[in-house]
């Protein structure tokens, strides 16, 4: 997996079903998850890919000091090992997160 943005292109409005079941085909497990206004994760690393996808909000993503921001339906795909940050939106940010199955 390498790092990537995948902006929403669709004209529809995403759902969480929908996605929940996007990342699910593309093998991911998958969890709900939301973070309140400007609600920052301090820099950190997981061992397993991720795939974190936007339902509602806007989160940024920082690694190497290069920002990602995501909006409603936008895709990050976060290799294993990935040193990041994370800062939610004004208005918080509710997402998915995908974790590879092994």
């Amino acid at each position: 997996m390498q790092l990537a943005v995948i902006t929403w292109s669709d004209t529809a409005t995403p759902t969480a079903r929908d996605l929940q079941a996007r990342l699910e085909a593309d093998g991911f497990d998958v969890w709900s998850w939301s973070d309140g206004p400007d609600f920052d994760y301090k820099p950190h690393v997981h061992d397993h890919d991720e795939s974190i996808w936007v339902v509602e909000g806007e989160i940024t993503f920082g690694v190497d000091g290069q920002p990602y921001r995501l909006g409603a339906g936008d895709r990050l795909m976060l290799p294993k090992g990935t040193v990041h940050t994370a800062h939610a939106g004004r208005g918080g940010a509710a997402y998915l997160i995908g974790e590879r199955r092994k």
